[in-house]
């Protein structure tokens, strides 16, 4: 049986412990990530929110070692049989699967601290997507994160990334360094809540910036209007 890429483009790819049976993750993959991960025998993925093919642990070297490939009846889901080394969440935990709605409780604890692994922004903005993901929508004003009110009021939200902008360009007009520095970490965060709203890795915008490099402005700003 094989896989109809035409008619799933992208087909749900759930990774389980090989001994322990113990499910991992979810994640996607086209036909490319697919047939890397055959080829060189550890988990490849597409990312939705990246737009781009990834290897499970490109930046904290915690990879999924592929034992076995089940393909669903249908065929259009797969369930990898891994051996994972190191966790499998971006959160330092064994698996993505660490919150029971029942209990309404976190049932496993963090393993590895994974901020030093993937940098300061990319920590940010999966905790604003944690902030985004929380069920807190009927708390009252005062018990919500400020990340949450910006999430859940865009016209707050938009204002905030307007004005955090302009204290940086009066910051660097006029103030000093140290200034220039704490108005662009606020404008960075105001930004990140607004990729956040909208599902936009910031990942795709590095992508962007590597795609500039070496174009004077002038190149770039003409590829744009083409």
């Amino acid at each position: 049986m094989n896989i109809d890429w035409n008619k799933t483009p992208l087909i749900p790819a759930i990774a389980q412990d090989n001994e322990t049976n113990q499910v991992l993750m979810l994640a996607y993959m086209n036909e490319e990530a697919y047939n890397l991960t055959l080829s060189t025998g550890f988990a490849h993925y597409f990312s939705r929110s990246k737009q781009r093919i990834w290897k499970k642990g490109e930046s904290s070297n915690h990879t999924q070692e592929v034992k076995d490939v089940l393909l669903d009846c249908d065929a259009d889901t797969v369930v990898l049989k891994i051996k994972q080394n190191g966790v499998a969440c971006h959160t330092g935990r064994k698996s993505c699967f660490f919150t029971s709605v029942v209990q309404d409780k976190i049932i496993l604890e963090q393993e590895v601290d994974t901020d030093a692994i993937y940098g300061v922004v990319d920590t940010l903005y999966h905790t604003i997507l944690e902030r985004k993901n929380t069920l807190n929508n009927n708390a009252s004003t005062e018990t919500k994160s400020w990340t949450k009110k910006l999430l859940d009021n865009k016209e707050l939200m938009l204002s905030k990334i307007r004005e955090e902008a302009d204290e940086v360009c009066v910051a660097i007009n006029k103030e000093s360094d140290e200034q220039v520095i704490y108005e662009s970490a606020d404008l960075l965060y105001h930004t990140l809540v607004g990729l956040g709203y909208r599902d936009i890795s910031p990942d795709r915008v590095k992508q962007e910036l590597a795609r500039r490099f070496g174009l004077s402005g002038l190149e770039e700003k003409e590829s744009r209007s083409k």
